[in-house]
Order: structure tokens, then sequence, then C-alpha cells
């Protein structure tokens, strides 16, 4: 039987972090996956409950969790809530989150002992798992979907230095017409932390098994990306997917009841390396 069970974790500066693990019982010792969604994204996004359960028909336990400073909350999970905690989001901040997250697998308190696990990154998401993987031997195995290969590939460029001014940007959510804010803490993270937050040099330090996925038809981080990833560590299997978009067929909120045939086609792939 398929299940569910629902946690709660402190994460970064004690802002609480939901978390939910979907596996079939029938599976008694399944690997775990951990998976980190991307900019403007949460565990409960669209397609993300179809994903978990189809990865857990096949074998495996799937964590899903929100990062502490996503914007959502424990009373409102499929909203951006708390705008104050998504203005003080830095990358830094989501590498203590996924720290955090990996401690709670791998101690065995409240799921099945895990011998390491494995890691999917999507867009953002990705760029911060890349950065994990290459840090913790911990993580055996990893995933990028539609990763970035830079953070500051999510912004022109150009737009820092009134960043810097205004001590704020805002992002538009065009799903809910939110002006989303970032203070610029998130730009001097970077610049504090320039090796460690360099997504191409850590992809070149990683020695764990590495799967690259990326659709030619994303228009929100273009395949380009994908290549870079793919020089910079030219070990890993590298798919570019034939007409996938971003979130390959997924959108919020989703109505229907199987996963879209882009997520099916990523599914099979991810879960045929994963099985190796």
């Amino acid at each position: 039987m398929i299940r569910k069970d629902n946690f709660t974790l402190p994460g970064a500066k004690g802002r609480p972090m939901l978390i939910d693990v979907t596996y079939d019982d029938v599976f008694k010792n399944a690997p775990l996956v951990v998976f980190a969604h991307g900019f403007k994204g949460f565990k409960d996004w669209g397609t993300h409950d179809l994903l978990a359960r189809y990865f857990a028909e096949k074998g495996f336990r799937f964590l899903k969790f929100n990062f502490s400073h996503n914007g959502t909350t424990p009373a409102n999970p499929l909203d951006f809530a708390d705008l104050t905690a998504f203005a003080d989001n830095t990358v830094s901040i989501e590498l203590e989150d996924l720290d955090t997250i990996i401690d709670f697998a791998c101690s065995g308190a409240s799921i099945p002992v895990a011998n390491g696990v494995y890691l999917i990154g999507h867009s953002m998401g990705g760029g911060v798992s890349i950065i994990k993987t290459a840090e913790d031997a911990r993580i055996k195995k990893l995933v990028t979907m539609a990763s970035i290969s830079g953070f500051r590939n999510l912004w022109p460029k150009q737009i820092e230095q009134q960043w810097r001014l205004q001590s704020v940007f805002y992002f538009e959510n065009k799903r809910t017409g939110q002006q989303m804010p970032v203070k610029s803490t998130l730009l001097d993270d970077l610049d504090k932390h320039p090796l460690r937050l360099d997504i191409i040099r850590q992809a070149s330090m990683i020695t764990q098994p590495w799967l690259i996925v990326h659709g030619d038809a994303d228009p929100t981080v273009p395949v380009s990306h994908s290549l870079q990833l793919h020089e910079a560590n030219p070990t890993a299997e590298y798919v570019v997917q034939k007409g996938a978009d971003h979130t390959f067929g997924g959108e919020h909120p989703f109505a229907g009841n199987a996963l879209p045939a882009s997520l099916i086609e990523f599914c099979d792939t991810a879960i045929s390396f994963l099985s190796k």
C-alpha cells in the first residue's frame, strides 16, 4: 500500500520545514530519494505528489520538503504567505536546509536508516544539489532536472546595481501575480562565497554517479545550462529530452491524476539510472 508520512523540522533561523515521505510498504528496504524544489517552488507544487507516488510504486522512498525560506508556511503550504522569509533567502540558507534534511534522512530516527541518499534537484534546486553533492559523501547518486549552471543566470546582470542600491528586487510570480521580494543579501552571499557557490566549479568536483536531464523546449533555463554542466563533468550521464519544457509538462495547479508524458519519460530515465 502506498503511504505518506509527514514531518516538520526546524530549518535555517528556526523556520519550519514541512516534509513528506511517500513509499510502498511492500518494499521494506527501499532506497531513499530526496527531492529539492526550485525557485518559487514548494513540495506540493503541481505534479510533485504524483512524481513521488510514481517513484514509490517503483520501489523507492521519496522525500520532498519545503526549504525554510521558500515563502510558504505550515498553515499555508500552497501559498506564498511569508514573503518576509522569501526575501531573506540565500543559497547558503538552502544548503543549510538540505544538510538538515540529509541528517534527518540518515539518522534513522523517523524513517528506515538510509545508507546514504539519492538526490534529485530541479532548476535552482538543481544548482543547490550540485554543490551539496560535491561536499557530501552521503549522497550516493545525483539527478539534476532542468538545473541552472549559475545562480546569477536567474536574473539579468544589469539589474544588480539597482538591486544593491534599493536593497531589494522584486521577481514577478506569473501564476499568482505577486511581486516576490529578494533582498540584496542574496548577492552578498554569492560575493562572500565565490568558490563554494560556483556551480560549474562544484560540478567538476563531483565523483558520484550523476545524471543530467534537460528539456530542449525549456523556456526558463535554456538547455545550454545543461551543456555547461556536462562540459564541467564529462563523466556524468547526459540526456536532452525532446519536447520537454522546464517542468516536463507539469503545472500548478494540476488537474490530472496521472503524470504528463514528459514527466513519465523523465521518471523512467531517472529510475533506470538510480537502479543500476
